[in-house]
């Protein structure tokens, strides 16, 4: 565990945000290198890029707070605080707005919406997996105990006073699991665009895949901070990617009914 990248007097580069900063990038650079073998100029990837970038962050934090909002309304001066301003977010929030906001965007541009999304798909799979090595590097989302032999003990009191990861304890390393099934979906979806049948098809397969891994990992977390719906039966992330599965079916029905009306 490696929180701090860089430190040198004041000067301090945090694992996390390099590698959150890298898997943005380089999620960009392959929907715009996607996006000429659609035959759109990846200018408009670039712009499109800097709109989801911001989008995501707000969507994530916003969600965040969200999930403990009875916190933040009984203690409303933490919303800005330092701590609050550090922490991470919850990721469908940020997909959420992200996806709201670009199809918004394209739909201005007259560009084709669900061909936008499929090659930004890959991209967003490969940013997360990078950007869950940062979560790795900085000791968040972390797993629940295990005796398993794979399982990682973290050891660094500044990850643990920043993140409140337990040290000297043998855990799911939760954050390597979303990241090697993140990395994967990133393959599937990448061969897939040579291989769709109707535009939106790479979207929601990114979508399904993401949901039922998500739903699965989050058994494994240990970090109780992201919000439980249930009693704690479920996780917040969790709700949500059940809720998805239905309207991931009834996208797939309506674009794929969609392109067959078309090809008629």
């Amino acid at each position: 565990m490696f929180p701090k990248l860089i430190d040198f007097n004041y000067f301090t580069i945090h694992s996390y945000g390099f590698l959150l900063a890298l898997g943005f990038l380089l999620g960009l650079l392959v929907a715009a290198r996607a996006a000429t073998k659609e035959n759109i100029d990846k200018t408009v990837v670039y712009d499109l890029g800097i709109y989801l970038t911001i989008a995501a962050l707000v969507g994530s934090k916003l969600l965040f707070l969200i999930t403990d909002l009875n916190y933040y309304i009984d203690h409303p001066t933490e919303i800005f605080s330092l701590t609050t301003l550090r922490s991470g977010g919850v990721y469908y929030g940020g997909l959420a707005l992200a996806t709201l906001t670009g199809i918004w965007i394209t739909s201005k541009k007259n560009l084709p919406v669900w061909k936008v999304t499929d090659f930004c798909a890959p991209g967003i799979a490969l940013g997360q997996a990078i950007g869950r090595l940062g979560c790795f590097a900085a000791g968040c989302c972390y797993g629940n105990p295990t005796s398993q032999p794979w399982g990682v003990i973290f050891q660094n009191k500044y990850s643990q006073e920043f993140v409140g990861v337990p040290l000297g304890i043998s855990l799911h390393p939760t954050q390597l699991y979303q990241a090697v099934a993140n990395f994967l979906i990133f393959g599937l979806l990448w061969i897939g665009l040579k291989k769709k049948r109707f535009d939106g098809q790479i979207f929601i397969l990114y979508l399904f895949c993401y949901s039922v891994v998500r739903f699965l990992i989050e058994f494994l977390r240990g970090d109780t901070a992201r919000g439980f719906v249930f009693d704690g039966i479920f996780s917040t992330s969790q709700l949500i990617s059940l809720l998805l599965l239905p309207i991931i079916v009834v996208l797939y029905l309506m674009l794929r009914q969609k392109n067959r009306i078309k090809s008629v």
